[in-house]
């Protein structure tokens, strides 16, 4: 009954949003969960040990819903989802963010570790999206949200896995916004660039399986990420939070301000190739 009445009460408040995401345990999670909640937003926020989490409960009280979700679990992602929807009585955001790095050479990771990667990276927001989206369509609207990164358009060495789970990610979504926007559902990838956080740090590229043969390659990519400038990650939730709040929302926002020159040059460079290539290319309609 008590959860019956406060989802009533709930659904009967349009004055804030209520988001549903994932990985809210730290990194970008953790800042744009804090900051839809100070704002007066909702949030379901979940994480693999929601215990993690126990602190945003204390301070912000119901408007915060703690709940467990190993992402590669198809059946926990539905759980959360359906309980999330049920307890505040919408869902107007679902943001999924969690994942991880793989750092290796294409010939050093294993299949396990590609495996695992991609059950996180690619298929677990499928399993939050597959979840959400009838419960989006029968409200007419709900706006969809993937961390994805400026390497979901470009590669470097070391990371090339990583890399190749962003550009699936940005695939999916794209094709995604195409389908879904019949239903009054917006969908934006999210592309941060370098910032301070676990990501690429000295014992992140480096471990017992690590072959001698890249080691020049791995210290020179050491050396590159060491004089990298990074963006501080507070200062990306005022940008979140105006994209959730637009009437029109981008299918793509880059976070930071190195990413667009990147990926320009990296497109540059492709229409050169193709272009160079076109008679070849050509040649070959037959």
């Amino acid at each position: 009954m008590e959860q019956q009445n406060r989802s009533s009460a709930n659904a009967a408040n349009n004055t804030g949003k209520v988001w549903f995401i994932t990985g809210s345990s730290r990194g970008f999670g953790r800042i744009w969960t804090e900051a839809a909640l100070e704002r007066g937003d909702k949030v379901a926020a979940t994480a693999r040990n929601p215990e993690s989490l126990a602190d945003l409960k204390e301070k912000y009280g119901n408007n915060v819903l703690t709940l467990a979700l190993d992402v590669t679990n198809p059946e926990q992602a539905k759980y959360a989802v359906e309980a999330a929807h049920a307890d505040f009585g919408r869902l107007d955001i679902v943001l999924n963010n969690a994942g991880y790095p793989l750092v290796r050479t294409i010939e050093e990771a294993s299949l396990d570790d590609i495996r695992a990667l991609y059950e996180t990276n690619v298929l677990g927001p499928v399993s939050v999206i597959k979840a959400a989206l009838p419960l989006l369509r029968k409200q007419g609207k709900g706006h969809i949200l993937g961390t994805s990164s400026g390497l979901g358009h470009v590669v470097h060495p070391l990371i090339g896995y990583y890399c190749s789970s962003k550009w699936a990610f940005e695939a999916i979504h794209e094709s995604l916004s195409m389908e879904v926007k019949q239903f009054g559902i917006n969908v934006t990838i999210i592309e941060p660039g370098a910032y301070a956080t676990e990501f690429g740090s000295q014992a992140s590229l480096t471990d017992e399986n690590s072959l001698p043969v890249y080691e020049g390659l791995r210290n020179k990519i050491i050396q590159g990420l060491g004089s990298m400038e990074r963006g501080n990650p507070n200062a990306t939730a005022g940008a979140i939070l105006k994209v959730v709040d637009a009437a029109e929302p981008p299918l793509r926002l880059s976070l930071g301000r190195h990413n667009l020159p990147e990926i320009r040059a990296a497109y540059a460079n492709r229409l050169k190739t193709w272009e160079e290539w076109e008679a070849v290319s050509n040649a070959a309609q037959g």
